[in-house]
This record gives C-alpha cells, structure tokens and sequence, in this order.
C-alpha cells in the first residue's frame, strides 16, 4: 500500500514538475499559477519525505 502511495506522489510530483516548466515558458507566465503549482510541489515533496 504504501509503495502505490509513493509512486503516485511521485508521479504528482512530475506532473507538477511539467506544468511548472510549461508555464515558466510561456511567453507571458501567471505568476499565481506558477506560485500555486509550486506550492503544490512542495507539499508533494514532503508528503513523499515523510515516508
């Protein structure tokens, strides 16, 4: 159980990852969505350190 739970943290993570580099490239970047996303990440990361 705990093994699915971190490969789907981890695939969030990537994911987060994507958007965040998506965004970043754009030629006018959110800066609330990036700000977002990488919060999410963050959250994302610890989850997968508290494991």
């Amino acid at each position: 159980m705990q093994n699915s739970h971190l490969s789907a943290l981890e695939a969030k993570h990537n994911v987060l990852d994507r958007q965040i580099t998506a965004e970043s490239q754009r030629p006018a970047p959110d800066t609330r969505i990036l700000a977002n996303l990488k919060k999410q990440k963050l959250r994302v990361k610890e989850a997968i350190a508290a494991i």
